[in-house]
Formats: C-alpha cells, sequence, structure tokens
C-alpha cells in the first residue's frame, strides 16, 4: 500500500519526500493498513466504528445514543447509521424512553454480547501484533502522543 505500483516490469515509485512530511497522509497510510489488517484479523463485516460502539453500550448500558456517539466519536448521523445496522444485525436493542421519544437507549443483546467478547479478543491479538517490537511503556507513550494530537487536530474543527 505505500508505494505506487509501476507498469509491468518496473519497481514501483517511492512515496515523494513532500507526502512523507504531510502527518496527514502518514495517518492515512496507518488507518488504511490497520482497517486492512482489521478485515483479515479481527472481523470481515463488523468495522471498528461498530466494534467501538458494542464496547461502549457494554461500558455504559442503557446510555442514550447521543451521548455515546460523543464517547465513541461519532457525528450523530453515523452513530445512528451505525446503531441501526447493529439492531438489525440483533446485536443491540435501541429503546425510546417514555418520558422522551426522540431518545434512543442503547443495550447489548446476548449475542452482542457474544460478538463484542469475540471480537475484543481479536482486537487485542491484532493490537499486539501491531505494537511488536514497542514494549509497554513505548506503547503507552506513543497512545498518549497519538491522543494528544488527535485533540488538538479535534479542536482545529470544532465549532
Amino acid at each position: 500500500m505505500g508505494q505506487a505500483a509501476g507498469a509491468a516490469g518496473t519497481p514501483p515509485l517511492p512515496a515523494p519526500p513532500e507526502l512523507l512530511g504531510a502527518p496527514g497522509y502518514v495517518i492515512r497510510r496507518l488507518h488504511q493498513a490497520y482497517v486492512a489488517a482489521w478485515v483479515r484479523r479481527v472481523d470481515p463485516v463488523l468495522t471498528g466504528p461498530q466494534s467501538a460502539v458494542l464496547v461502549a453500550i457494554h461500558a455504559y448500558p442503557g446510555v442514550d445514543q447521543g451521548s455515546l456517539a460523543r464517547a465513541v466519536s461519532l457525528d450523530r448521523s453515523t452513530m445512528a447509521s451505525v446503531a441501526r445496522r447493529l439492531e438489525d444485525r440483533g446485536l443491540i436493542t435501541r429503546e425510546t424512553p417514555p418520558e422522551d421519544g426522540r431518545k434512543r437507549l442503547l443495550r447489548l443483546t446476548t449475542a452482542g454480547e457474544a460478538a463484542r467478547r469475540e471480537v475484543s479478543r481479536k482486537a487485542g491479538e491484532l493490537h499486539l501484533l501491531l505494537m511488536e517490537g514497542y514494549d509497554a511503556a513505548e506503547t503507552d507513550a506513543m497512545l498518549k502522543r497519538l491522543l494528544r494530537l488527535t485533540e488538538h487536530w479535534e479542536s482545529l474543527i470544532d465549532d
């Protein structure tokens, strides 16, 4: 993925140095590699955002959909689509509380809890593989730096 395919018989072109110095380009490559690894090693159907929603519902059973969207960094329309897909697959329930017909309270079904456990196990294995060569302190420090970078980039687009 990191190099452009060349014509038959020619070596692939390396990425131009200008791109290698662009944080967005490097992070897009990292994300593409992660998604490909997820599909191969964790689940080809359940996406990362769907998995995050299952994990968050497990942590906050009965939480409203809007609050959960913020907790997993999904916009409201994406969250609604993810929740609908998970409900269609029988992994969650969406209940409307009598006091507020606009809200949807989310809970895992038995199948959803089983899916969450399995995907969490496989994702944990993937994360160990992805961070191979880094000790626990290096991994923790890297994740903290990435989170700080994420929060900074998000602050540039917050209204």
